[in-house]
């Protein structure tokens, strides 16, 4: 029986979402992404998608040739073909992914309390076609109240195309949107035919917002301040790692794969409290190739609002100094919420915050 981490996996795989990868990761293959962000034909990927399982799994699967997986609810969601199954060194998967062994990092802790062998294999599915997959996807009990907002790659491509949408950026979020991020959406949208907006629908630490809060939110600010003909909302079934930099080659090559042209990177993108430098994540692009990456990296700044220019800009943008700056930031706004503070608008949109704080628990 597997948790609603690996379903999510599952679907990602047999949808397209995690293209080129077909199964879990074998070792060749997992020890090429920890030391060289690259599957072993070359291509780039930067986050090990495996399954783990325990000592006495592994002496009940150690002669098996494929396995079947079964959700929480006992029922069969496809089959692990040509497996394998090796020991592996969670300090070195630690150490390569998130660049710490504190287990004090969400993302560290999680690891140390998987099993201590990896399944490698290829996933089949009963049904045959990409259309009876998807709808299994959007059937899924990890996905059921939200459904209507889910699309897979295959049905993104059609919709952009449908709109007649050639360039698309994408945006990931965990968070609510405050002010910032409407403003480098709306930025990045001055360069693109449109924007996919998607937030991660799956496992977070505690204190992140809910996923149900997170839609809402999103709802309110595009009924109320985006031309939805240019906007698309779109959730990712996806857990976060908080893995800093190696999560935001992650999220890009997800986003190529959804058919979008661009994607926004910001501040300290996916990262968790002082792990990651604030524009490590925009570094970790230098080491690949925009052509080989399929997709092309907006790199933005931190975004305050100015006092002096009466409006939002991106740090060092203006003439002004810091001390006429408020400085927007996810964490100063989930404290804020969590005491029953008022949100200034310089933060975040009125309509948004109303919600937030009338909402009787809005985080994880």
């Amino acid at each position: 029986m597997v948790g609603n981490d690996i379903v999510q996996d599952v679907y990602n795989i047999l949808s397209g979402v995690y293209a080129p990868l077909v199964g879990f990761l074998r070792e060749d293959d997992f020890l090429s992404v920890l030391h060289e962000m690259r599957l072993t034909a070359g291509d780039i990927w930067s986050i090990p998608i495996v399954l783990d399982i325990r000592g006495e799994d592994y002496l009940e699967l150690k002669d098996e040739s494929e396995i079947m997986l079964i959700d929480a609810l006992g029922r069969d969601i496809a089959i692990l073909k040509n497996i394998q199954i090796y020991p592996y060194d969670k300090g070195q998967y630690a150490f390569s992914v998130f660049g710490t062994t504190d287990d004090n990092h969400p993302g560290v802790a999680s690891l140390m309390g998987r099993g201590s062998y990896l399944v490698g294999g290829d996933i089949y599915r009963k049904q045959s076609s990409e259309d009876e997959i998807c709808d299994a996807c959007s059937q899924a009990e990890i996905l059921r109240d939200f459904s209507e907002y889910y699309f897979s790659p295959k049905e993104t491509k059609q919709i952009f195309k449908d709109r007649g949408w050639e360039s698309v950026v994408a945006f990931q979020t965990r968070n609510v949107p405050h002010r910032s991020h409407e403003y480098l959406q709306k930025l990045a949208l001055k360069g693109v035919d449109g924007i996919m907006i998607q937030p991660v629908i799956g496992k977070k630490k505690p204190g992140d917002f809910r996923d149900d809060v997170i839609i809402e939110a999103y709802n309110i600010l595009f009924d109320n301040y985006y031309d939805e003909d240019r906007a698309f909302l779109n959730i990712l079934p996806l857990k976060m790692n908080y893995a800093g930099p190696r999560e935001a080659v992650h999220h890009a090559v997800i986003r190529r794969n959804y058919g979008c042209t661009h994607m926004i990177i910001g501040r300290d993108h996916a990262g968790v409290g002082d792990y990651y430098d604030s524009y490590e994540a925009h570094d970790i692009f230098d080491n690949f190739t925009e052509y080989e990456l399929g997709i092309k990296i907006l790199k933005y700044e931190n975004v305050s609002h100015c006092h002096g220019c009466g409006e939002l800009k991106v740090d060092g943008s203006c003439e002004h100094a810091d001390r006429h700056k408020f400085h927007i930031s996810g964490t100063k706004m989930r404290e804020m919420i969590k005491n029953g503070e008022e949100l200034p608008e310089e933060l975040i949109r009125k309509e948004i915050s109303e919600y937030l704080l009338n909402h009787p628990n809005p985080f994880v």
